[in-house]
């Protein structure tokens, strides 16, 4: 019909319209992927850099921003809980939710080891860089779900948070770290004012990771989850983003590559998460 009014404005109206409603399917089929229990859940995601210091501080905080930015491209809250600054530059470690539905169910699709290539903007020489971080994701667990912590199995400590966190910061030891010795597993949140507050959502965090792990441990001989059969360990690397000496982002479990390296950056990665999720749909056990 617009081609037959020659309406420049009628024409645009409905090729938005053909996009928006291309989009909706693509999301609905995307949905129809996510059948495992916790999949509707919220997600935790926790970053760590690799061997490199600064290098990969730096790529543990690019990773952080995008999936800040991959959050709010689909409307999701998330909020970070605990986060370690670098030295000069980047992270040590941070966590952070992110909440909405089936926020864990995409989100897993990133748990692994990504690799970045690129010229390293602290190398006076201009040299280029192999960097590798982590990306750790944990379904959280809310009150329906029952995980039983025994009180004399923590290790509670108490310090000063660090970082951006408003006036508060650095003046009391509110933040919280909690080892369960049983699991050697540690946890931290440090974005409350109140130790309490802390406390309880260091809690909440450990809960999810115990229940992940006794889901780990009722299904040992299958793909679980989000993690591949292999220890998560440099070399491993689910994902490439090179910069340099051409750009390209390649996803090595699907095979997936993007030549805009600038838009995943910033976010766009339902394609590597929706061919990650095909993927495993039509393998068994994964």
């Amino acid at each position: 019909m617009a081609r037959d009014e020659k309406s420049e404005e009628a024409l645009s109206e409905a090729a938005a319209k053909v996009t928006e409603v291309a989009q909706g399917m693509t999301q609905t089929e995307l949905t129809q992927l996510l059948g495992e229990p916790d999949d509707r859940r919220n997600a935790i995601v926790t970053l760590h850099p690799g061997a490199g210091g600064t290098e990969a501080q730096d790529w543990a905080e690019i990773l952080l921003r995008l999936y800040l930015r991959w959050a709010d491209r689909h409307g999701y809250r998330k909020e970070i809980l605990e986060y370690q600054p670098g030295e000069e530059a980047g992270v040590k470690s941070v966590t952070f939710t992110v909440e909405g539905d089936y926020a864990y169910g995409y989100l897993k699709a990133e748990a692994g080891i990504h690799r970045l290539v690129r010229i390293s903007p602290f190398d006076a020489n201009s040299r280029r860089h192999t960097s590798f971080a982590s990306v750790f994701v944990y379904p959280e667990v809310d009150d329906t779900i029952k995980v039983e912590i025994n009180e004399a199995d923590l290790r509670v400590d108490t310090y000063r948070s660090s970082g951006a966190g408003g006036q508060h910061v650095n003046k009391t030891d509110s933040a919280v770290r909690i080892t369960h010795l049983p699991t050697g597993i540690v946890v931290a949140c440090q974005n409350e004012r109140s130790q309490h507050k802390n406390r309880a959502m260091a809690m909440k965090i450990l809960r999810s990771r115990l229940y992940e792990l006794e889901i780990e441990k009722q299904k040992e001989k299958m793909e679980i989850y989000h993690k591949t059969k292999k220890e998560i360990a440099w070399g491993s690397q689910i994902r490439s983003y090179v910069l340099h000496p051409y750009r390209m982002v390649k996803d090595h479990r699907t095979g997936v590559e993007v030549g805009n390296a600038d838009a995943v950056l910033d976010g766009d990665i339902d394609q590597f998460i929706q061919a990650y999720l095909l993927q495993a749909s039509e393998t068994p056990g994964a």
